[in-house]
């Protein structure tokens, strides 16, 4: 059975500007004599692969433990596009989609025009930090997040050729949170 990993490591990760950078300390160490190993973990809820709910910009959407898991589960499209993506260019895309999900690779991001015509879908993923640049991250994320459209950020999709695939990307429970990380993977075709 073949699996793509497409996380981006939490650490290593860049961060969105104006984030704050997880770190991870330890409380107990077994090398300094502890009985066990114990850490603690501080971080942004949108550092490394993360899934955006639609409450990250719609002050009464659904937090991430709201979200159905139907959305983050099942078969996905993964298209390779580099540059602004399009009204015209989304239109082009829509019929390509399988199940509603579709992950972009590449350098490429959505604009205005793009996120109107994919609200239609359950979720974007996108291998940037944001699916949107920073002039246009609000509006796109309230018009997708408003129609229901999960947004998977800061994908690793550098090893996964075009094509059809088996999505997983559940997001972390965390009550009351307006996006969680997830180890997001992919099944090739043949397996599932």
């Amino acid at each position: 059975m073949k699996i793509h990993d497409i996380s981006k490591g939490l650490l290593s990760s860049p961060v969105y500007p104006g984030d704050p950078m997880p770190e991870l300390r330890q409380l107990r160490q077994m090398a300094f004599g502890d009985e066990y190993n114990l850490s603690e973990l501080t971080m942004c809820v949108h550092s490394g692969t993360h899934l955006d709910a639609p409450l990250h910009f719609l002050p009464d959407g659904a937090d991430v433990t709201a979200l159905p898991l139907a959305d983050v589960i099942g078969e996905c499209t993964v298209v390779e596009l580099d540059g602004p993506i399009l009204g015209a260019d989304a239109e082009e895309l829509l019929p390509r989609i399988r199940d509603g999900r579709l992950l972009i690779k590449g350098d490429a991001w959505l604009t205005p025009s793009a996120a109107f015509v994919l609200s239609e879908l359950k979720l974007i993923g996108s291998e940037l930090a944001s699916v949107a640049p920073p002039e246009v991250v609000a509006s796109v994320h309230r018009q997708l997040l408003g129609e229901g459209t999960l947004l998977l950020e800061n994908l690793d999709l550098s090893a996964v050729p075009a094509g059809t695939y088996f999505l997983v990307a559940a997001p972390i429970k965390i009550e009351g949170a307006e996006g969680a990380p997830v180890r997001a993977f992919l099944f090739e075709k043949e397996t599932w």
